[in-house]
């Protein structure tokens, strides 16, 4: 098939140049350092951001998809620079041209989404895009959110010296994961330093003096450097021309099918859709959408979605959390361990070790149908309960297959020999 492509900024959009990658391209020296805190026998290494910055720089190549228009051009894809936005069924308007065409994809991914606080737009803020891009380490930073963004950044800052503020209106961090999740990481950065004001609403911003000025829902006023809105994200929607072909956005983005269809003629995929906002869907959607074109059965099913936190310990969870569960009407057996007091592997990784595990299955077809992990590299062996709810492995092939030992992957037994009616 021929192929165009529309860009209005960088090929390879938010994740390669403005969040998953330079995001966790800044954390991990941060996670090594710490690491190396914990491990017996280890010199504790020196921070150097200035070859920090310059390695994020490479990695986000200098924020130039030169190389990545070449090889699309190279694989016979058109690339057109400009604003897209489509003009009717089987056309698209770029840069005072319009290309006609059978099929449309939209991929116009997510942005910031920026909350209705007094003051906060004549003053200014970082979103993900500065904060990851930065040139220089502010002193002090306030963030509002607290979400992956923001415990993410929020951990970076305080480990390269920052003073955070961490402002979550919500009565938990990473409300979407179960409560224990949120109260064992903030467990972790209140241990590293960083002031969480959970359950408090950020109700005013000023900017004056080369700082600014959050007035909270408590009445205290916060001082910091630098302000970071992590307060979630929207799809864009706006502008792209969605009504000349009778597509009407949801809440959430463009709704689609399990084929990834949004209409006649047109594919979403990604942020844009609403259905999760990670890297890994979009790109699960892009291959879903691709065989659809091409005359394939393909259809999406979105159970058993890793979702990731790149803190340090790791949070990792797959499926349903508890909440979600009941709601269904699902009969739970569930169980909750610590790490260090099922298995070796946290002994011989670190000095007074970390890490939780919980799974939750249903008691009547005897499957998993969510975990959940706050421990070292959870976001590689998350997979292992992914994969079991996937493909509805029975309890008791799970309990009946041998982990590696000493491997963290082993404390999915000792779950799943604890599990008891919730």
């Amino acid at each position: 098939m021929r192929v165009a492509l529309v860009e209005r900024e960088l090929v390879g959009g938010e994740c390669a140049y403005w969040a998953c990658i330079p995001s966790k391209t800044l954390l991990r020296p941060a996670e090594v350092r710490a690491e190396a805190a914990r491990a017996a026998g280890v010199d504790r290494p020196e921070r150097h951001w200035p070859e920090l910055a310059a390695y994020r720089d490479f990695m986000v190549r200098n924020l130039d998809d030169s190389k990545e228009v070449e090889d699309y051009r190279g694989e016979g894809v058109e690339v057109f620079r400009g604003d897209g936005a489509i003009s009717g069924p089987g056309s698209v308007q770029v840069a005072g041209q319009t290309l006609a065409c059978e099929r449309i994809v939209i991929a116009t991914g997510s942005e910031t989404a920026t909350p209705a606080i007094d003051g906060l737009a004549q003053a200014g803020f970082w979103t993900n895009r500065e904060a990851t891009t930065l040139e220089q380490l502010p002193d002090s930073v306030v963030i509002l959110g607290g979400g992956p963004v923001g415990i993410e950044l929020g951990q970076f800052f305080v480990r390269f010296g920052a003073r955070v503020t961490l402002i979550q209106a919500p009565e938990r961090l990473i409300p979407r994961e179960e409560p224990a999740v949120g109260e064992l990481i903030a467990e972790t950065l209140r241990s590293e330093g960083v002031d969480l004001r959970v359950g408090t609403r950020a109700e005013s911003v000023a900017r004056g003096a080369g700082s600014y000025r959050v007035g909270l829902s408590d009445g205290e006023q916060i001082s910091a450097a630098e302000l970071l809105v992590a307060t979630g994200r929207r799809a864009r929607v706006d502008g792209i021309g969605l009504e000349t072909v009778g597509i009407e956005p949801g809440a959430h983005g463009i709704e689609v099918d399990e084929r990834c269809r949004a209409g006649e003629g047109v594919w979403a995929v990604g942020d844009v859709t609403g259905v999760m906002p990670f890297t890994h869907v979009g790109m699960y959607q892009g291959r879903i959408a691709a065989a659809d074109i091409a005359g394939e059965d393909a259809r999406a099913s979105y159970g058993a979605i890793p979702r990731v936190v790149f803190s340090d310990p790791e949070i990792a969870a797959v499926g349903l959390t508890t909440e979600q569960a009941q709601a269904q009407g699902i009969e739970l057996d569930s169980s909750r361990i610590k790490l260090a007091d099922a298995i070796a592997r946290p002994w011989t990784y670190e000095r007074d070790p970390r890490g939780e595990l919980g799974l939750l299955a249903d008691h009547e077809r005897q499957v998993l149908v969510g975990a959940w992990a706050v421990a070292p590299l959870a976001s590689e062996w998350i997979h292992q309960a992914a994969l079991a709810i996937k493909t509805q492995v029975p309890l008791a092939v799970l309990r009946d297959t041998v982990a590696q030992f000493p491997t963290f992957s082993e404390a999915y037994l000792k779950g799943l020999e604890a599990l008891a009616p919730v």
